[in-house]
């Protein structure tokens, strides 16, 4: 017998392995999304061996079925940039508020988990401010060195300061132990100076 933890992990898993975009790990291909969010798993229990249940489920369905909704189906724009992201955020809450009834959960553990999602108050909940600094932590070791090879050094150096800006002491320190490019670690303390 599985738990309700375990069912809605595996939903979730699920949902993420239907994602047509693939990343290729040591030669093999995966669905993208479904690596993400046990990128995100895997850097939350690094970074807080005991996070709660909610903090767990909220980690795992950060980017649930993301490819649904496309970035160029908006225009390319912070306004567009800032729709596309909102509609993205409700569709997270709906499905992992969803998945979460289907396993069992009360509405209380299912709102919470939706509140966690929509990262509306990361910087006065704590486990809010830990989700943030894992979507960080999993941009800086995974995903900055693409990113940075195809932005301008001026346009960088913004993301990191924004990036920055929205994580803990706590996030901080883990982000100067990840490893980076020479050129992305030039980067991130020019952007820190």
């Amino acid at each position: 017998m599985s738990t309700k933890f375990e069912q809605a992990i595996a939903l979730i898993d699920e949902k993420n392995s239907k994602d047509q975009n693939q990343e290729i790990i040591d030669g093999v291909s995966y669905p993208k999304e479904l690596v993400y969010s046990r990128r995100m798993t895997d850097c939350l229990l690094n970074f807080k061996s005991d996070a709660s249940e909610a903090l767990q489920i909220a980690a795992r369905a950060q980017h649930i079925c993301r490819w649904e909704i496309p970035r160029k189906d908006y225009p390319m724009d912070k306004p567009g940039y800032m729709s596309w992201r909102n509609e993205l955020k409700k569709m997270h809450v709906g499905l992992a508020g969803d998945i979460l009834k289907q396993v069992g959960y009360d509405e209380e553990f299912i709102a919470r988990v939706q509140f966690l999602i929509s990262k509306k108050s990361f910087k006065k909940d704590a486990d809010s401010q830990t989700l943030e600094d894992v979507v960080c932590l999993v941009f800086l070791q995974y995903y900055f060195e693409d990113f940075a090879s195809k932005h301008s050094d001026e346009k960088l150096i913004d993301i990191v300061k924004k990036t920055w800006n929205k994580m803990s002491e706590t996030g901080h320190k883990k982000a100067l132990e990840l490893s980076y490019s020479d050129k992305s670690l030039n980067l991130i303390k020019q952007a820190l100076a």
